[in-house]
């Protein structure tokens, strides 16, 4: 029974991560303009997916770390009720995070339900100082690092444009407004002839103004050069992602035998939740943090995917999610676009991922000692 709901709640937490993180791969392409919103999720989904199978092959430190192998007793680590209460406590709160917006750390999320079972089970035993090293300092400092290298790189890229002579184009929009006729003197013909249409010029969303980018290297289009790119670059976010996070839910089910099994059910989980569950995460990260272009997009991306996938080889449990609202925030910085309430909450959120989840994860473990 035991090893049923541990199955249960390794979906479930599978699917909730898919929900808060499978889009912010892709999330500069929907934010820039460069695609719409199903074709971006698809994109994700594909990438995510692969991701996650690879992972059977290169990220066996993750999975051993986050089976919580180092912080309590061994002997604590290969009971299902303890697995248990980790994957259910971490679940809780992305989900929860995922139906309200907010774009917080499935990472962050198991540390806390790591820190909650395991002061519970493991009381004075919990080995802290590896919490530290191996856990919340990459957390801590990932975002900071992704913040200042999408900086200094937007900067770079900049000056590498204009020095192939690319120029940036941005159209304006004209659009019908409609105003009344309000002159008294005219009001009963006004209600006759109702009202009259003028044009006038705006500047518009990305969706509805777009930068372009005029210009050719070696022949060929720099727009259709970047766009591309930004397609690759968005995809080896995903698919990073996928490397990173399958491992930390997969070391859950370690107590259960037949390894590629636990591998194939979260990457199909995380697909799911994706693909249902997505979109109010993927509108904040994308449209809320900053306005961006696709050039910009590009350079967040780049940087996101750099540090995620290096961070993936060496077995250090960074959060998708920190790096990728840290470059996209550099990017906001850069240009002075970012909004601060919007960077604020989640920030917040970020704060309150853990001990929630601790919390969770704590009470969750106890009940299940009543029980089992």
């Amino acid at each position: 029974m035991i090893l049923i709901l541990l199955f249960l709640a390794t979906a479930f937490l599978a699917y909730s991560n898919g929900a808060n993180d499978n889009f912010k791969g892709v999330a500069t392409l929907f934010g820039s303009g460069t695609t719409n919103y199903k074709k971006a999720i698809r994109w994700a989904t594909i990438t995510t997916f692969l991701g996650s199978l690879t992972a059977i092959f290169l990220a066996g430190a993750l999975v051993k770390n986050f089976s919580g192998k180092g912080l309590i007793p061994n002997a604590l680590v290969q009971t299902p009720v303890f697995a248990v209460s980790i994957a259910l406590g971490a679940a809780t709160t992305v989900f929860v995070a995922s139906k309200i917006g907010m774009p917080i750390s499935t990472t962050h999320g198991l540390v806390g339900a790591l820190i909650g079972s395991g002061i519970v089970a493991g009381g004075t035993s919990f080995n802290f100082s590896k919490l530290v090293s191996t856990f919340l300092t990459p957390l801590i400092v990932s975002p900071i690092i992704a913040l200042i290298l999408s900086m200094v790189t937007y900067v770079l890229l900049s000056k590498a444009r204009i020095a192939l002579g690319i120029t940036k184009e941005t159209c304006f929009c004209v659009v019908d407004e409609c105003e009344p006729i309000v002159d008294s003197k005219f009001r009963s013909e006004a209600i006759a002839l109702g009202t009259e249409v003028h044009k006038k010029v705006v500047v518009g969303t990305n969706q509805e103004c777009v930068t372009k980018y005029n210009g050719t290297i070696f022949g060929i289009g720099a727009q259709t050069i970047l766009d591309y790119a930004h397609y690759i670059s968005s995809g080896v976010v995903s698919f990073a992602r996928g490397l990173n996070d399958t491992p930390k839910i997969v070391g859950l089910l370690l107590v259960i035998n037949v390894l590629d099994i636990k591998f194939g059910l979260v990457a199909i989980a995380m697909a799911v939740g994706g693909l249902l569950n997505a979109r109010k995460v993927g509108e904040t990260v994308s449209q809320k943090i900053t306005p961006m272009d696709r050039g910009q997009g590009f350079t967040a991306n780049l940087i996101t995917g750099i540090l995620v996938t290096t961070a993936s080889i060496h077995g250090l449990p960074v959060s998708t999610t920190h790096v990728s609202v840290g470059s996209i925030f550099g990017i906001g910085t850069s240009t002075k676009k970012a909004n601060i309430k919007i960077v604020s909450n989640i920030l917040m959120s970020w704060l309150l991922t853990l001990p929630i989840a601790a919390l969770f994860s704590a009470a969750i473990y106890w009940l299940l000692l009543k029980l089992f």
